[in-house]
């Protein structure tokens, strides 16, 4: 395996297969496959998911709703995501704990640090909900802060698309896939891999970005193999 310790980010539209909302149990369950196929050969996951597909805090925030409250919403809907998910893996008979950065003991431990490396060491899957637990900071911050505070070897950021493009191939027919770029490169060529904030803290922690997708089968293998599939993001 070229990675022993990964953290998978998840849209939170992800989940939502062919549907308009909400959470695809087919769709969950295909996810759960392809983690247990990388789980099943050692590697340890550590999964963050954002909660698009129930309430996005920004969107409350344009239509009048206070951005706190906002983000509140958004980061219980990971959560709802979160507990999904980790019914969905644990149907797959791998053991699943669900961490969130807001207290809800009656159905997540708690985020502590400490107790998520030892889960991950002893082979069972880590998914981190609340987002950081803070208004104004997105899914994307809480994977690449959590990544780092597990020592993750890289962020693998599963999308619809196979990996970063000079445009958005749904929109633009000519635009051409990187295979490899530089942080640098994709901050002068202005181009979307995750917001400002979450993207400049991988870089200054020197915290890889895969960005693949997600919804190929064999995907999830073929990156933590070291194979050439979607788009590496490096120093």
């Amino acid at each position: 395996m070229q990675y022993k310790r990964v953290l998978l980010k998840l849209s939170g539209e992800a989940l939502m297969g062919n549907r308009q909302y909400g959470i695809d149990p087919e769709r969950l369950a295909e996810y759960a496959d392809e983690v247990k196929s990388v789980i099943d050969q050692g590697v340890e996951v550590a999964i963050v998911i954002g909660g698009g597909n129930i309430f996005r805090g920004v969107a409350g925030a344009s239509r009048g709703m206070d951005r706190v409250q906002g983000d509140h919403m958004g980061m219980l809907a990971t959560v709802i995501n979160g507990l999904a998910l980790q019914s969905a893996l644990e149907d797959a008979g791998i053991q699943t704990r669900l961490q969130s950065a807001i207290k809800i003991n009656e159905v997540a431990e708690p985020f502590i640090r400490r107790k998520a490396i030892r889960h991950l060491e002893k082979g069972r899957v880590v998914i981190f909900g609340g987002g950081t637990g803070n208004p104004y900071f997105t899914t994307d911050s809480a994977a690449v802060l959590r990544a780092i505070e597990i020592k993750a070897d890289v962020i693998l950021k599963g999308t619809r698309v196979d990996g970063i493009y000079t445009a958005d191939p749904e929109k633009d027919k000519k635009a051409t896939k990187f295979d490899f770029i530089s942080f640098d490169d994709v901050i002068r060529k202005g181009l979307k891999v995750m917001d400002t904030t979450a993207f400049t803290l991988s870089q200054e922690n020197e915290l890889p970005i895969i960005v693949f997708d997600m919804n190929t089968p064999g995907n999830l293998m073929k990156v933590v193999t070291g194979e050439n599939v979607g788009t590496k993001v490096n120093l």
